[in-house]
């Protein structure tokens, strides 16, 4: 297809395009008499996932073409391109998530002991991470506002919402279950991730309308 057509069915504006093949987010297409690019599904996909970093993900153009380029790397695993793509979404996260001062702060008292809650959390549910791993500062960070805020209900219910996220996780790898090639599974996993954090977001936003209403339904006069 050429790029008009790449554009109709991708529903990624032809200027956009252009401006990926530049920034080396796109791979180019195949050359064809005479002398005209020609792009295939391989390219929507690609397109597809660019959009979701850039624009759901909110990853900016470097970060989004570091992971491309971890993704495109023939020499790493299936789990070291996970790893690494889905570790790049943490560091996203754990920044956004923390201004300056918490993050000057995390050596604090607080942030130690926050630290310390969520590696209990980890033992008890036996899940095995790494120590570097972003989204186990993340989850301290968030404790520790917690912590300053006074919402330890919240802090209570860890558990509970280790073990929502973990059927979460479940559901995530049991998408991507049969998929044999390994590039369309780490770019179906990615972009599940990042899709999926919002689709999570959103119906969990459903669920606490529907359950608070059963809980607080205001009795019939």
């Amino acid at each position: 297809m050429r790029m008009a057509e790449l554009s109709r069915v991708s529903g990624v504006p032809v200027a956009t395009i252009k401006y990926y093949l530049r920034e080396g987010l796109l791979p180019a297409g195949h050359l064809t008499p005479p002398n005209q690019a020609s792009y295939d599904q391989s390219h929507v996909r690609r397109l597809t996932l660019i959009r979701a970093l850039t624009d759901v993900g909110g990853m900016s153009i470097a970060t989004t073409r570091a992971v491309l380029s971890v993704i495109d790397d023939p020499d790493r695993t299936v789990r070291q391109k996970l790893g690494a793509t889905i570790g790049s979404l943490g560091d996203l996260q754990a920044g956004a998530g923390a201004d300056k001062t918490d993050r000057a702060d995390r050596t604090g008292e607080e942030h130690v002991q926050a630290a310390k809650t969520v590696d209990d959390l980890l033992e008890r549910r036996g899940w095995r991470i790494e120590r570097t791993s972003p989204a186990r500062t993340a989850a301290a960070d968030v404790l520790t506002r917690l912590d300053r805020l006074g919402q330890h209900r919240a802090i209570a219910a860890l558990d509970r919402y280790a073990e929502a996220a973990e059927v979460a996780a479940e559901t995530d790898l049991d998408v991507v279950t049969g998929i044999e090639d390994e590039d369309e599974l780490v770019e179906t996993a990615l972009v599940g991730t990042v899709l999926g954090d919002a689709l999570l977001a959103a119906l969990r936003r459903l669920a606490q309308e529907h359950v608070s209403g059963n809980r607080y339904r205001t009795p019939p006069r």
